[in-house]
Formats: C-alpha cells, sequence, structure tokens
C-alpha cells in the first residue's frame, strides 16, 4: 500500500507509519512508546496522537519514536497519529478499566474464586478509618467490608477461603469470616505487612523490619528468613514449588526481588527495579510486579530468563493481582483497575 503524502509549502509530507506501542498495555495517563517512521515534526508543525479520537499530550517526538500520555477519557485503546501528509493505521492499546475509588491501597489486591476484589483503606499508622477492607464486585460495586481493623495492610486467601488480613500497628494477622467479623489468627509479627500461603496451606508473613515469618497449622511460628528492612512493606508472591518472591522497598533505585526457597535460603532472583511493590506469578511462571524499569513506572514482567520488559504503563502503582475471571485487577494508591493482559495467573489451591 502507497504511503499518503501532502504537499505544505512545496514540501511532500509523508503520513506517519506506527510499527509497535510499548508497551500494549496502560492506565489512563500512562506513558506510552511508538515506533515506526515519520513521526516527528515536519514543516506543518508536529505530529497528533489520537486514542479513540481524543487528543493525547505528547510527550517526545522524533522521527521514529514518539512518546505519549493516555487521555484520561480514552476507553477503547485505538491509536492514531496524524500529520499534515494523512494518518496511520489504528493500533490497538489494552486500556485499564477503573472499577472504584476512595481507597488506600498500600499493596496488592486479594481475589477470591468467584472474582471478588478485596482491598484496603489503610490509612496512616496507628489512625483509625471508618472502612478497613472493601469489598468489589467484578461490575465496580465497592461496598464496606471489615470495620475497626487498624491499618489493615496485606490481604491473600488462605486454602480454607477465609480471608487474612495483617495489621501492620499492631502486628497481628487477622482472619475474616465471609460477614467481614475479624479474629486474631497470630500475634506478634512486628510490623506486619505482607502475607502469602503456599500449597500445603503453611502462611508466610513479612516484618518489614526485616523478618520473613513462616506459620504452620498449629499456628507454629518460625523464623523462615531474614531481609534488609524495608521503608514501607514487604509485598510476597508463592510459586507451586514453594519460591517466596518479595520485594521490599528501600531508598535505593536499583532494588531486588528476592527468591526464598521452602528451606529459607534467600538469593537475589532479580535486581534493577525502582521501588518494587506488590507481585503477582502467571502460570507460566512470570513475574508481574508494580515498579519502575528504567525510569518508567508501571507493571513490569520478568521471565524465568531473567528478561525484564514493561507490561502495562502507570503511575501509582502498589499492587496486583490476577482474577479468576481471567483479567488482571491493579491497584494504585486511591483506585483499583481492571484490564487485560492476557495473562493467566497461577493458582495454588
Amino acid at each position: 500500500m502507497p504511503k499518503a503524502t501532502a504537499q505544505y509549502g512545496g514540501e511532500k509530507v509523508p503520513a506517519p507509519q506506527v510499527e509497535a506501542a510499548v508497551p500494549l498495555a496502560a492506565l489512563p495517563l500512562g506513558e506510552v512508546e511508538l515506533t515506526g517512521t515519520n513521526l516527528g515534526p515536519n514543516g506543518a508543525g508536529p505530529p497528533e496522537v489520537l486514542v479513540d479520537g481524543e487528543p493525547a499530550r505528547i510527550l517526545m517526538s522524533r522521527p521514529t519514536r514518539l512518546s505519549f500520555s493516555v487521555p484520561e477519557r480514552a476507553a477503547a485503546g485505538l491509536v492514531k497519529v496524524r500529520n499534515a501528509g494523512g494518518a496511520s493505521e489504528a493500533l490497538p492499546l489494552r486500556l485499564a478499566r477503573q472499577l472504584t475509588d476512595g481507597l488506600h491501597a498500600v499493596t496488592s489486591p486479594a481475589i477470591s474464586k468467584s472474582g471478588m476484589i478485596y482491598t484496603t483503606i489503610s490509612g496512616p499508622r496507628g489512625k483509625e478509618t471508618p472502612v478497613s477492607v472493601v469489598r468489589i464486585s467484578p461490575d465496580g460495586r465497592g461496598t464496606p467490608f471489615v470495620t475497626g481493623l487498624l491499618n489493615a495492610t496485606g490481604l491473600a486467601f488462605a486454602p480454607s477461603g477465609d480471608l487474612i488480613v495483617t495489621s501492620r500497628a499492631e502486628g497481628n494477622v487477622y482472619r475474616v469470616d465471609s460477614a467481614g467479623q475479624f479474629t486474631v489468627y497470630v500475634e506478634g509479627m512486628g510490623v506486619a505487612t505482607g502475607i502469602a500461603f503456599d500449597a500445603q496451606g503453611n502462611m508466610f508473613v513479612g516484618d518489614r523490619s526485616g523478618t520473613i515469618f513462616k506459620i504452620n497449622h498449629e499456628k507454629q511460628i518460625f523464623v523462615h528468613a531474614t531481609l534488609e528492612p524495608s521503608v514501607s512493606a514487604y509485598h510476597m508472591a508463592i510459586n507451586d514449588e514453594g519460591t517466596l518472591f518479595v520485594t521490599g522497598p528501600t531508598l535505593g533505585s536499583y532494588e531486588p526481588i528476592w527468591a526464598i526457597d521452602a528451606k529459607g535460603e534467600t538469593k537475589v532472583w532479580f535486581r534493577g527495579l525502582g521501588r518494587p511493590q506488590g507481585l503477582a506469578l502467571s502460570s507460566e511462571g512470570d513475574v508481574y510486579v508494580a515498579a519502575s524499569l528504567g525510569g518508567r513506572r508501571g507493571i513490569v514482567r520478568i521471565g524465568a530468563n531473567g528478561k525484564a520488559t514493561l507490561a502495562l504503563a502507570g503511575s501509582n502503582l502498589v499492587g496486583i493481582a490476577f482474577s479468576p475471571l481471567g483479567t488482571a485487577i491493579l491497584a494504585t494508591h486511591d483506585a483499583v483497575f481492571e484490564v487485560d493482559l492476557g495473562v493467566e495467573g497461577l493458582s495454588l489451591f
């Protein structure tokens, strides 16, 4: 198909051609980079980027590269670049849909087998909020679920189906029943933040002061591993071999994901992320983590080969979880989003 051109001041202006977008998914206002040809300014001025017909803010424009910020009102995700010579063919982009806001999430949400989403209104440490945990239906309806739990932080479902929640202020771990009533499950977990269960039902809790605890079925508590302290929280996910993946942001800018095997042996599994937070595993064994990669914030995918790529662009992300309904659920500081990344999450029970 011949390239379209137009005359401008005696100069032929070729139409832009878009070949690829990186990443292929984004939150509203996420930064996406396009590659192709004729993407830079010409005699008629800079190109225009339209997402579902909405003009996007251009951040950088070069002949073969262009980056832009996704408009807040864009929905379907069809991207076109237009200049005086014409418009590119539409390129599809997976855009996240906001489900609800008014939250204070500090890590990844938890999702039930029926697809109900649970996240927190955590609040400043030591200060009680009117609602501790919010339940969100797949269609985005949020309702209060737990009240009176101080600084709810980490969430995970136990094999029994109960929701388990940590309190970073009290150092307690709570079991929450289907009516939203909570009871103490275990105490003395320090600044209790991240939580995860392995396939055998052992519970792991991260005290951000530097300890990963293991609690077995008899509620016996063991020190499973020690790490450098985190300034905010530990975030955890576990695979079917019992390897626990942990992030714990510090003040550094080139931070690791730790891997702790079933015996408690600890190693750096990957290094090179900016402020890594909540993470989730796919059925293929890839790790998806809310972090910065090369100065770009979003959801980073790290394969078993150690290669990291940006899977979704977006700011203020604190966590990710994969829904049994086939989508990814993303948490920012104050909102929850849904997006189809084409990824199946790992299920241990």
